[in-house]
């Protein structure tokens, strides 16, 4: 196994510290300054080796959203996609009186009405059931005793290993059903390409070649082939949390084999695959409409040791502390960004706002200086203190970036810049509910933040609702139990297509919590403690939602999306020709 200090380079490396981060008081920070030639002409490459061109991609879904009228949702679109629906009630309502130095905004209330031709959304905070195990199965976990060099422990008869299905307690029978989250209904879709087909070992090695390491299960452990390192311990946690997943849910992931790829670009490109079912069920973190990638929890959900963001849940409890001492309408009423920009020419096109807009008016947006950052040993940023303004800005890195969880869950409305990049959970993420969409065109991209701002400043009730909607999201629709649900359900779905039986290869290695967390020293064994499962769960996963989502109800999704964004741009060019 590898340390976490490794020196290997990538292009994934440049997002890997492009993160949303606070600078504590003192900390030196600047505004934009002139990014070095070697710098631009970096990112000018990358733009085009990816084939990223934000403002032509922008502008050709939106006119297509708005040419297109959006079919009828069926009845999981009016569950499901509540879209801008929260946003179109909330630009009805007549501006509130309030004492503010912006200009006065046009009163949408009639406007607005022809907004709402899909119904009402439901923006209430959903509290989900909290599982608790009535049956406190401990999971054994001991460091010594020689598995500090990296081996499995073979437990003894009194002590069985946490693998067997003979460790799964029964589930208790309950008259209540825990539904999953909408974005798990996204796992059919990511798996459609092999349905009819199924998945034949033949096809899982064809991804070898994108893939950083070959996982299976069989007989409920977990063995892993390494082909090439991944940026810096990607990697590590991802497998670290499957084996997490063992351990909470002992004899319920099914044999499988499969070829897991780290690195931010989306790879397995639908239009090379004429027969769908011939191209690779590669999984890794994020994925666009044009790719077949099959979606799994990023690593850092359990720790990102190399920039000392601690593990979700963790994080969430502390973030949850930090909120509590500003409320939001004691927060500085601007919209905040800062990070990395030279991953991404949409990031440098954003920090231009800080110049195209009057000084001290909407923004603040930094350029993170990692080279002191790592040198204080990341003291001065901490993410659980970066909920200090009304407004989070979300922009993508070289695709998604994982800020985008830390983000919403500030209990600030979060302004998200449009991108085709998803993870796993954003597919449930309804514009104008859980965020507020700001158009990436060059043109547009400064005026749109602009304008959210102002019109939350003038509107502070329904901003704030804005911005629990999304946290409530991160805290309760993506709580670990339901990452974990996530997972044991996408390699259920997955491994019921395989149609040949794993085999471990010669060349894989057994993992298990011991041999991977016990010779590791420093933050990687810290945070592989805060995140180390210590019970089974005696509970059923929560059930998927039924009807299965079909590749028209996504589109439908997205196009609603796309349309919010296109009334939101109607109602700006209202307000310029009024002023």
């Amino acid at each position: 196994m590898r340390g976490s200090s490794n020196n290997h380079k990538s292009k994934s490396e440049e997002e890997g510290v492009a993160l949303v981060q606070v600078a504590e008081e003192g900390e030196t920070t600047t505004k934009q300054q002139q990014q070095p030639d070697s710098n631009k002409a970096a990112a000018e490459e990358e733009e085009e080796e990816a084939g990223y061109g934000y403002s032509n991609w922008w502008s050709t879904w939106v006119s297509s959203a708005v040419k297109k009228r959006v079919r009828a949702p069926g009845r999981v679109g009016i569950v499901v996609v509540v879209g801008g629906f929260v946003l179109l009630a909330l630009l009805a309502a007549v501006a509130t009186t309030t004492t503010t130095t912006w200009p006065q905004l046009v009163d949408f209330t009639g406007a607005v009405s022809s907004f709402l031709q899909f119904g009402n959304g439901d923006g209430a905070r959903r509290h989900r059931p909290h599982r608790t195990s009535l049956v406190s199965i401990p999971i054994p976990f001991t460091c010594g005793s020689g598995n500090d060099t990296g081996t499995c422990p073979r437990y003894a008869a009194s002590a069985p290993a946490p693998a067997p299905a003979s460790m799964s307690p029964p589930p208790p029978q309950t008259s209540t059903v825990d539904y999953c989250p909408s974005y798990f209904r996204h796992i059919e879709l990511d798996l459609a390409a092999w349905v009819a087909s199924g998945i034949s070992r033949e096809a899982v090695e064809r991804g070898r070649r994108q893939a950083h390491f070959r996982l299976l299960v069989v007989g409920g452990r977990a063995y892993v082939e390494t082909y090439r390192r991944a940026f810096q311990t990607r990697d590590v946690f991802t497998q670290w949390g499957i084996l997490q997943l063992l351990r909470r849910y002992p004899g319920r992931v099914p044999d499988l084999d499969l070829m897991f790829n780290c690195d931010d670009m989306p790879e397995v490109r639908a239009a090379a695959y004429p027969d769908r079912a011939a191209a690779p069920p590669l999984f890794r973190y994020c994925k666009d409409p044009s790719t077949l990638d099959v979606l799994f929890p990023d690593w850092s959900f359990w720790g990102w040791p190399e920039v000392n963001i601690r593990p979700w849940a963790p994080l969430l409890a502390e973030m949850a502390e930090e909120k509590a001492r500003l409320p939001w309408s004691r927060r500085e009423p601007y919209a905040y960004w800062k990070g990395n920009p030279d991953v991404s020419p949409l990031r440098q096109e954003l920090l231009r706002c800080n110049h195209s807009l009057p000084p001290d008016d909407t923004v603040r947006l930094y350029r993170q200086d990692w080279g002191f950052a790592n040198r204080n040993a990341f003291r001065d940023s901490n993410l659980a203190r970066q909920c200090r303004h009304r407004y989070k800005l979300y922009v993508q890195g070289r695709s998604w970036s994982v800020s985008r969880k830390y983000i919403l869950a500030c209990d600030s409305p979060v302004l998200a810049v449009a991108t085709p990049y998803q993870d796993f959970f954003s597919r449930g993420l309804a514009a104008g509910k859980h965020y507020w969409p700001i158009d990436p065109s060059r043109s547009k991209l400064c005026r749109d933040i602009r304008f959210a701002v102002r019109w939350g400043n003038a509107h502070p009730a329904q901003a704030q609702r804005m911005g629990l909607a999304g946290s409530a999201f991160a805290t309760d629709d993506m709580a670990m139990d339901y990452v974990y649900d996530y997972m044991l359900h996408v390699l259920t779905r997955y491994a019921s297509l395989l149609r040949y039986k794993p085999t471990v290869p010669d060349r894989a290695v057994e993992l298990c919590p011991e041999s991977m967390a016990c010779p590791r020293r420093g933050r990687d064994r810290d945070f592989m403690m805060q995140s180390r499962e210590q019970y089974v769960a005696d509970y059923q996963p929560c059930t998927i939602p039924p009807p299965p989502l079909t590749a028209d109800d996504a589109t439908n999704m997205a196009h609603r999306d796309a349309e919010v964004l296109s009334n939101i741009d109607k109602m700006i060019i209202t307000e310029d020709k009024h002023n």
